[in-house]
C-alpha cells in the first residue's frame, strides 16, 4: 500500500524477480512511478478499506507492506493485513520512533526510516564508514542474489 518512491521501488524490484505484485494507492497518477514495464495490478482506493484489499487480493497475499506517508494509515492497515485477513509477513512503515516501538512492541514489524537514518549518520560521524553508500544496509535491487 503507497506508490510513493518506497512502495513503487518495492513493486519493480519484486516484479522484477517474477512475483505477483499488486499495489494500492489513492492516487491514480502515482502509478505513473512504475513505468511502462510493471506486470502487476494497480488498485486506486485506500488500504484501510477491506473492500478495497479485497479487490487486490489480500485474501491471498503472502505479504502486505504499508508504506504512504501516514504512520496512523499505515498502522490500521498493517493491522487489518494482519489480525483481519491473516497475511502472514505483514510490516509498516512508521516515522515516529516512539509510535514505531509501541507498535512493535504490541507485535507489528515495523521500519522506522528516522531511526535507522539517525542510526547511520550516528554511524558516519563516529567511524566515518557510511554504511547507506558501501551496500551493507541497502535492499537487494531487482534480480541481484544472496
Amino acid at each position: 500500500m503507497g506508490c510513493g518512491r518506497v512502495g513503487s521501488t518495492m513493486a519493480l524490484a519484486l516484479d522484477g524477480q517474477g512475483h505477483d505484485v499488486t499495489i494500492i494507492d489513492e492516487k491514480v497518477s502515482a502509478f505513473n512511478r512504475l513505468g511502462g514495464d510493471f506486470n502487476g495490478t494497480m488498485v486506486v482506493g485506500t488500504g484501510i478499506d477491506e473492500s478495497v484489499l479485497r479487490r487486490a487480493g489480500i485474501e491471498h497475499a503472502d505479504c502486505f507492506a504499508s508504506v504512504t506517508n501516514g504512520d496512523n494509515r499505515n498502522i490500521m492497515a498493517a493491522q487489518i493485513a494482519k489480525v483481519i485477513f491473516k497475511v502472514p509477513r505483514v510490516i509498516t512503515r512508521i516515522y515516529d520512533p516512539i509510535r514505531a516501538e509501541v507498535y512493535r512492541e504490541l507485535g507489528l514489524e515495523t521500519v522506522c526510516p528516522t531511526t535507522i537514518g539517525a542510526e547511520l549518520l550516528h554511524e558516519f560521524f563516529v567511524t566515518g564508514h557510511n554504511a547507506a553508500q558501501s551496500g551493507t544496509v541497502l535492499p537487494r535491487t531487482a534480480g541481484t542474489t544472496g
